[in-house]
């Protein structure tokens, strides 16, 4: 099936983009500023294609923090522990965002819609989880919504790294990025738009670490706790921050994201 959507015009910064006023971008700038592809991706989709866009640096930077979010969450679903039974409540609010978001898309790829339902979802999945009421029966439902949801947006994978070296936008071992500060204007080259094109660097060079490769490093500082090492089990946590991926110890063991 073929299929034609007419999109509204992309505006930069609260101006209409065109090549006269010098404020447009290819995939390849936002990429050497900083910026991860499937965070472009994600705020691309975040607005239906009949509304206009205003694309700025701080909108991307809170598309990339609205994935981490996603990310986290599924994260969770996958690696925590939950008491044993059942919470019919929870799988039916799963259910019902998954419906929600199919209707948002049926209503003329109301995209906005269909993100809002799967964020109230992890909303509610997430507050479940820590206050102990998330069972582990209600995993399947949560994951089903959310994989469901990523066969449309495709987003929730770490591979950032490994499509840029696909693609030849970077090669494979080296850093990915050009780490200066760059800016389409000067409200842009302020010192929190850096410090995101710095922690977005860092963490397309944390995809060079396999999910494996970062799960043994973290049972190693597990063990080096356990053993009295907290100078090792420091090096490992500090280690694994530069390159972008943050722990978190909790009750149920220690979590990992990537920036």
């Amino acid at each position: 099936m073929k299929v034609w959507v007419h999109a509204e015009h992309l505006v930069v910064n609260g101006e209409k983009m065109s090549k006269s006023l010098g404020n447009f971008f290819t995939l390849r700038d936002l990429i050497h500023k900083g910026f991860k592809p499937s965070a472009v991706r994600y705020l691309l989709a975040s607005v239906p294609h009949r509304k206009p866009l205003n694309f700025t640096f701080e909108g991307l930077h809170q598309a990339q923090q609205s994935i981490d979010r996603l990310r986290n969450f599924r994260y969770r679903l996958t690696k925590e522990t939950f008491p044993a039974g059942e919470s019919s409540a929870l799988q039916t609010r799963a259910t019902e965002a998954r419906q929600k978001f199919e209707a948002g898309l049926d209503d003329n790829l109301n995209t906005a819609e269909a993100l809002g339902a799967v964020f109230d979802m992890v909303r509610e999945g997430n507050t479940a989880m820590d206050r102990g009421e998330f069972h582990e029966a209600d995993r399947g439902a949560f994951l089903d919504t959310l994989e469901r949801w990523d066969r449309i947006f495709a987003v929730l994978e770490n591979d950032d790294y490994s499509k840029l070296v696909k693609f030849g936008f970077v090669r494979e071992g080296t850093a990915p990025l050009n780490l200066g500060v760059e800016s389409c204007n000067p409200s842009d080259a302020g010192v929190a738009a850096a410090k995101a094109r710095d922690n977005q660097t860092a963490a397309l060079v944390a995809e060079t670490l396999s999910d494996d490769e970062i799960e043994k490093l973290i049972a190693e500082r597990v063990a080096a706790r356990r053993g009295g090492n907290y100078a090792r089990s420091d090096e490992i946590r500090s280690s694994l921050l530069k390159a972008g991926v943050i722990l978190e110890d909790t009750k149920a063991g220690t979590r990992w994201k990537r920036k």
